[in-house]
C-alpha cells in the first residue's frame, strides 16, 4: 500500500471487521458513518487500488463485491439475490495447464453460481 491515509485505513478496518462481501456502495455507506466527508469516488478508487495490489479480493459478478479474506477459498454467488458466501477452503493450488500461450497466470478466482437456501 502506498501512502496510508485515514480513508484507506477506515475502509480496510471495515472490510476486516465483517464476514460479508459488500459492494462498493455498501462500503461507501458504512465508511461514510465514520468519515462523513468521504466521496463515493474516493471509496471506489481505493477499493480498485487495493484489489490491484492484492490487499483485498474483488469478486466479479454482476456487481463487484469485496473480500478482505485473502486465504485460498471459493465463493458461492446466488443468481437471484446476488449474495456472496464463502464456500470452500482449499490447501492445494489449482493445477494450471503447463503450456499457457496467452500469458502468465498470477491469480485466479473460483466462483460457484446457483440459488442460496433463502432463494431456492
Amino acid at each position: 500500500m502506498s501512502r496510508n491515509t485515514i480513508q484507506k485505513q477506515t475502509i480496510l478496518d471495515y472490510l476486516y471487521s465483517i464476514k460479508s462481501h459488500p459492494s462498493a456502495d455498501q462500503v461507501y455507506l458504512a465508511v461514510k458513518k465514520k468519515l462523513p466527508t468521504i466521496s463515493k469516488a474516493t471509496v471506489y478508487r481505493i477499493l480498485k487500488s487495493f484489489s490491484q495490489q492484492n490487499i483485498i479480493r474483488e469478486i466479479n459478478s454482476e456487481v463487484s463485491r469485496y473480500d478482505a479474506d485473502m486465504s485460498k477459498h471459493t465463493h458461492f454467488i446466488c443468481r437471484r439475490c446476488k449474495s456472496v458466501f464463502d464456500m470452500l477452503e482449499f490447501d492445494n493450488q489449482i493445477k494450471l495447464p503447463k503450456n499457457i500461450k496467452n500469458g502468465q497466470v498470477d491469480n485466479y478466482q473460483l466462483n460457484f453460481f446457483g440459488f442460496c437456501n433463502k432463494c431456492k
